[in-house]
């Protein structure tokens, strides 16, 4: 199988490199900077497998039609990317890796739901630099379909070439997966105004109390939406509750000490990962998506909404927030 990763950042570069290491078909469309680098030094990658110098084909744009296409673009950038390669893409085979639900709506207004895969990305990386990434550390990689259908031979071979990479699960329950994953990628954006990584910031059980009250928020929002969340592999329905449902000090503790010990290696998180790169961040699509629902459903999300407007605030000027500016801003909302 010919494949294409399309978009060669952290999640990208690793699927690509590990993906060539084994073998496989595959190329990799990044932006010009990228190519250059990949091309001149090979694709580094380091982190928790060890380290690795991967020398593989990259490009700008896709020139011919891949088997599978797997996209890894953030879901800002999904829109111009499907524009800009249509006529490659077409019939063929796609991958979805975005955060959130939003992709997954922009993709079938291109392509029928027939060739489309969505999926959860559970393992981290960062990247460094152009042709540099770290992987932090291991996770599942969850695929379904939007719309299940039995004996689905094309989910079985999608599952069956992703395994040999990453521990691949086929899920019954796609969408309800992925809106529990919103809550896991939410509290990216406390790194993001602050500038620091996951570790440092949530070593601090003052602000591992915002990233709960994040989730009291969102869990109400959710429940009077009437979505079902499904659970996670490494990531229960359950573990969610019983946070939202302690003493916001005592669920705080339990949080610092989990965030602290995600990696070795420091861990910032896919939204300050663009905000670092010059780029716009995916902040819309994950606290953005709890504050759409809210207001969808006449809720409110005054929490979400006041870091959504932080995170702009810093793609716009370039300055971080201090801590205290943070709990300052924060303080009404926790309780």
């Amino acid at each position: 199988m010919k494949m294409a990763v399309i978009g060669a950042g952290a999640i990208g570069n690793i699927v690509a490199g590990y993906l060539r290491l084994k073998n496989e078909s595959v190329y990799l469309i990044g932006r010009p900077s990228t190519v250059d680098a990949i091309k001149k030094n090979g694709l580094c990658i380091s982190g928790v497998r060890g380290e690795y110098i991967v020398n593989m084909e990259v490009q700008e744009r896709l020139t011919q039609k891949p088997d599978l296409a797997i996209l890894s673009v953030k879901t800002q950038d999904l829109d111009q990317v499907l524009k800009d390669n249509l006529s490659y893409l077409e019939g063929v085979g796609l991958l979805a890796t975005q955060n959130g639900v939003e992709a997954d709506k922009i993709i079938t207004r291109y392509f029928p739901s027939g060739n489309f895969v969505s999926s959860i990305v559970m393992f981290g990386a960062t990247y460094l630099e152009a042709g540099k990434v770290v992987h932090n550390f291991e996770g599942d990689w969850i695929i379904g379909r939007l719309n299940k259908r039995e004996n689905d031979v094309y989910l079985n071979e999608v599952q069956q070439l992703l395994n040999s990479i990453f521990p691949t699960i086929i899920a019954n329950d796609i969408q309800g997966m992925k809106y529990l994953k919103i809550f896991l990628n939410a509290n990216n954006c406390i790194p993001a105004i602050l500038g620091i990584s996951m570790q440092e910031a949530f070593s601090d059980e003052r602000i591992s109390r915002i990233s709960i009250a994040i989730w009291k928020e969102g869990w109400d929002i959710i429940n009077k939406s009437g979505i079902s969340l499904t659970s996670l592999p490494s990531f229960p329905v359950e573990r969610l509750t019983g946070l939202v449902n302690l003493p916001l000090a005592q669920a705080a503790q339990i949080f610092s000490g989990i965030m602290v010990n995600l990696s070795k290696e420091p861990l910032y998180g896919s939204i300050l990962q663009s905000i670092k790169r010059g780029r716009s961040s995916e902040i819309d699509f994950i606290n953005g998506e709890l504050v759409k629902l809210a207001k969808d459903n006449n809720l409110s999300a005054p929490l979400n909404q006041k870091l959504v407007d932080m995170v702009h605030e810093v793609e716009k000027t370039g300055a971080f927030f201090s801590k205290d500016q943070l709990l300052m801003e924060a303080e009404k909302f926790l309780h």
